[in-house]
């Protein structure tokens, strides 16, 4: 605290001391070029004289300006603003007169109608200076944020206040637990807010992801409370032969289709809810930057209405112009300086990457705060938003790079100006954050084995290879964010019927065979390409493979013809999921089930000991498969909600936290019904949770059903009962007692 307090104080000092500068070379200028303005002596004086001369004048009338000019306003408030306007003028010229007075030796003189222009040009120049030195105040920014979001609050008239609490879920995109973990640890963490957050008010849980470790497949389920069927980041549809990739806008939104259509209901945020910065729109009607609308054409399409509403202020567009700038410059020294160094792993960093990291850590990043900052003022019931810094350049420097430490302290002040602005809202907010997974670290397979993924699998099918070998394109979520932001057409990309088709998801590899209709067998593929399982399984740089058999069902194939085959359990030799630790085997088994799971799909090599992966595309920060840190996220929650699961119980799986954030959503609206998680019974008079802690919730009176307000009504049917209750309000304890 008293670190942040000194850091805040020479931020001020240095502010000052910069518009002092500015000021006193204006001065300089201006006496320059106007003729009856002079800041030496009759006789002449040397330029070091001069520009003491002009630093005392800028001194002293930025003190009268900062001391005098407000008793000024404050006396001639009852003067028309007509008069008054006029009259600025000229008080100004009059405090520059009496600032000119001040310098010893009558050095400063200025006729009285150049004193107006002098002092005019001066207040420009120095306000103009003190906005672009706001570019990193996160203090000035907040005040902007909320004083804006409460102009347009008052356009759009009163509005009754809430009085329940509101959630506001913060996803850091791709941050796992364990760097988490390390970034709120020791006595100067890098995420401050973050661990005085984990220290007093809040308590961190990890959870398990899916197979499918990526923002597609575990965001889909925590808004929308399903995944079904999405069997990694990027696959091909058969039945189709079109390719469905996650975070492009045409995919995106059937998915969300999709995913609406199983459930039967909008998603989480389907009661006055808002989204941003997201893929899917969980159900709200308040959209920004979500991908899952981007497709959409005309007045239909408010996705974009984020930026417009952002940039529409001169200061948040001037702010966030700098800090882009400095962004890419900071990457280009960066990616320069690992070069230089010779660090391995390493992928290629230039052409566009420089600024598609900048719009991601920076532009994406104050659009999507400056939104949630107006949700809360707005006082919606939940907010949901997405922010992508830390993810993108962690795919390019490794998940624990030193290049990703000034990521994370940008990211921990983003979250303390939400949690300062949320003391402006007309509700108060539990603000939760989460991820929707981590990240493995490793050289790529390209760098490895100096062959990528599909090169293996033709050279497996007895097909040519070329002698050079292509990269894998990789499929981070903010190039296709920048694409639709700019409004640029969705890349296509052609498969030929005759030939295998290999896709990447991080560390995860999907091979299809488009001319099989349906799923291939392990008999047919081996009657077909008899070389192409050995090849793979036994590969060094692959892990296991997932085939289906005729005979078998889901067998998973690992090295030196070891086997787990899934639908029996039964095992040859060694453990092929062994080294992927725990749920690994039931992660493998419902991807199987999907009906979109490709006839192959493979899993890189995974070192238990260093927890690194080979990831198929260009990252060496990757995710999309298991091992390592991917699979294992977080959950930072206010300790007034009930615990995600009961001590000791995991909580595995997207789809489990859904349950988990919707039992909250009800658990924040008011007036409650006991809350247990299926262990605690609850006692008379008072409500319970899973640690024993009180619940904010008032119990209702012995013999009296609580009373629930229409909007409360409203959510509940919205978002569904909470996970363990029955529709008569009670857990199933309540009914065998």
């Amino acid at each position: 605290m008293r670190t942040a307090r000194w850091r805040s104080l020479s931020g001020a000092l240095l502010r000052v001391l910069a518009v002092w500068a500015v000021s006193s070379l204006t001065l300089l200028v201006l006496a320059a070029l106007l003729p009856d303005f002079r800041l030496q002596s009759p006789g002449g004086d040397s330029l070091t004289r001069t520009a003491a001369t002009a630093a005392l004048g800028a001194g002293a009338f930025g003190l009268l300006s900062a001391l005098v000019w407000p008793l000024l306003v404050r006396a001639l408030l009852l003067v028309p603003a007509l008069v008054l306007g006029l009259l600025v003028f000229f008080l100004n010229g009059s405090l520059l007169l009496l600032a000119l007075g001040l310098i010893p030796e009558g050095r400063g003189q200025a006729a009285p109608e150049t004193a107006v222009i002098v002092a005019a040009v001066m207040s420009a120049t120095s306000s103009a200076t003190s906005a672009f030195l706001a570019v990193r105040n996160d203090a000035a920014y907040r005040r902007r944020l909320v004083r804006l979001a409460g102009r347009r609050l008052r356009r759009a008239g009163p509005a009754r206040r809430p009085r329940t609490p509101g959630t506001v879920f913060l996803q850091l995109d791709g941050l796992g637990h364990d760097l988490l973990r390390e970034a709120i640890s020791g006595d100067r963490p890098l995420m401050e807010t973050v661990a005085r957050w984990a220290g007093s008010s809040h308590r961190l849980t990890p959870w398990r992801t899916d197979w499918s470790s990526q923002t597609g497949a575990s965001q889909l389920a925590i808004l929308h409370g399903s995944n079904d069927d999405l069997p990694a980041f990027r696959w091909y549809e058969k039945e189709t032969g079109q390719l469905l990739v996650c975070n492009r806008p045409t995919g995106a939104a059937e998915l969300q289709r999709r995913a609406v259509e199983r459930t039967g209901y909008g998603g989480l945020l389907a009661y006055d809810g808002a989204s941003r910065g997201n893929l899917f729109s969980g159900g709200a009607d308040q959209v920004a930057l979500v991908m899952s609308v981007a497709a959409r054409r005309g007045r239909h399409n408010r996705s974009r209405a984020g930026y417009f509403a952002y940039f529409s202020d001169p200061a948040n567009a001037t702010r966030t112009a700098v800090s882009f700038v400095a962004e890419v410059v900071r990457e280009i020294v960066q990616s320069l300086r690992t070069r230089f160094r010779h660090e391995r792993p390493r992928v290629k960093r230039g052409g566009l990457y420089p600024v598609i990291r900048a719009f991601a850590t920076v532009v994406e990043r104050d659009v999507v705060v400056a939104a949630v900052v107006g949700d809360m003022l707005a006082g919606r019931s939940a907010v949901y938003a997405d922010l992508v810094a830390y993810d993108e350049v962690a795919h390019h420097s490794g998940p624990g790079h030193r290049d990703t430490h000034q990521v994370l302290r940008s990211l921990d002040r983003s979250i303390a100006l939400i949690g300062a602005a949320a003391r402006y809202a007309p509700r108060p907010y539990r603000i939760v954050l989460l991820s929707d997974h981590g990240q493995s670290h490793g050289a790529t397979f390209l760098e490895c084995y100096g062959l990528s993924l599909g090169d293996l699998v033709r050279a497996g099918c007895g097909l040519p290879v070329s002698r050079r070998v292509g990269r894998t394109p990789s499929g981070a979520e903010a190039r296709e964010a920048a694409r639709a932001a700019l409004h640029r057409p969705e890349e296509t990309e052609g498969h030929s019927s005759s030939r295998p088709v290999v896709l990447a998801s991080g560390n995860l590899g999907l091979v299809s065979f488009p001319d099989v209709p349906g799923r291939i067998t392990r008999e047919e593929l081996e009657r077909r390409h008899p070389a192409l399982l050995p090849t793979l399984a036994n590969h060094p740089g692959i892990g296991f493979v997932l085939v289906r058999s005729a005979q078998h069902g889901a067998v998973v194939l690992g090295p030196a013809g070891t086997e787990h085959h899934l639908d029996t359990g039964h095992i040859v030799g060694a453990d092929p999921l062994a080294p992927f630790g725990e749920g690994a085997a039931e992660a493998v088994r419902r991807t199987d089930r999907f009906r979109h799971t490709a006839d192959l799909m493979v899993n890189s090599a995974h070192d238990p000991v260093t927890g690194s992966v080979h990831a198929f595309e260009e990252q060496i920060g990757s995710h999309g498969g298991l091992g390592g840190a991917q699979s294992h996220p977080f959950l930072l929650w206010p300790l007034e909600l009930t615990a995600p699961t009961a001590d000791g119980e995991p909580l595995v799986g997207a789809e489990h936290v859904h349950r988990v954030l919707r039992r909250w959503l009800v658990e924040a609206d008011g007036p409650q019904l006991p809350v247990t998680t299926g262990t605690d019974t609850p006692r008379p008079g008072r409500a319970s949770s899973a640690d024993g802690r009180r619940s904010r919730a008032m119990p209702a009176e012995h013999g009296q059903q609580p009373q629930v307000t229409e909007g409360e009504d409203e959510l509940r049917r919205a978002v569904g009962p909470p996970e363990g209750f029955s529709p008569e309000g009670h857990t199933p304890q309540d009914k065998t007692r």
